[in-house]
């Protein structure tokens, strides 16, 4: 569905650089999942991800149990700058080396991935539309809205199978920060939305946001277009 009152993408893009794309919405709203297969439809040629948590600030500097303590849900957990910094130089036709976050200790890892210009980028994450600085360098802008409960049940299989944390720290994070930060900042960044998915992940999300990428990289020559 088209988000009300939201403005409408601009399209054509130039043809001078790429399509970026945000999408947003709360953690385990079904927005990676989204970005990956939309990904995996148009070809890795063709697009790239651009995790926000990838950018997440080093904590290394600070005991495990202060690590731990720290906000993650609020956007000054991020290194917003940064990504302002890679996302303009990725749409100047630049190279770029994201930072990789390591979720079990609360830091980044020694290694880079290197994101090379493509025709189109995708940025997702819980905050990307929250962020100011971050909005006037998408074209398009999705939320993902999926009910609380689901949400949470998805985030407690994550971070207790993926990101080695246990079920009791995951509910007090959940409660002490990422329920009113979802309040505070994620919900109300819907309203930036030019396009808003209800119930999270469902392929036909996946064809709309597929097929505009095809209709822009057509109307621009379609180079590398599968």
């Amino acid at each position: 569905m088209i988000a009300e009152g939201a403005s409408s993408p601009s399209w054509p893009v130039s043809a001078t650089r790429p399509l970026v794309i945000a999408i947003a919405g709360g953690s385990g709203s079904g927005k990676t999942t989204i970005a990956e297969r939309v990904v995996a439809a148009v070809g890795e040629d063709v697009a790239q991800l651009v995790p926000h948590d990838a950018y997440y600030r080093d904590q290394s500097h600070l005991p495990m149990e202060q690590r731990a303590a720290v906000n993650y849900d609020h956007p000054d957990a991020l290194e917003n700058e940064l990504l302002v910094e890679h996302l303009v130089e990725l749409r100047a036709g630049r190279s770029i080396e994201r930072p990789v976050y390591d979720f079990a200790e609360h830091t980044r890892a020694a290694e880079r991935v290197v994101v090379r210009p493509s025709p189109v980028l995708i940025v997702e994450g819980i905050l990307v539309l929250a962020v100011g600085e971050l909005r006037p360098l998408f074209d398009l802008r999705i939320y993902v809205d999926t009910d609380a409960d689901l949400r949470l049940l998805r985030r407690l299989r994550r971070d207790t199978v993926e990101r080695g944390r246990t079920v009791e720290s995951v509910l007090d994070q959940y409660e002490r920060t990422v329920r009113p930060m979802h309040l505070q900042f994620v919900e109300p960044s819907k309203r930036y939305a030019d396009l808003i998915v209800p119930e999270g992940y469902n392929p036909n999300a996946v064809g709309t946001v597929t097929a505009m990428i095809r209709h822009h990289l057509a109307a621009r020559g379609g180079g590398g277009l599968r």
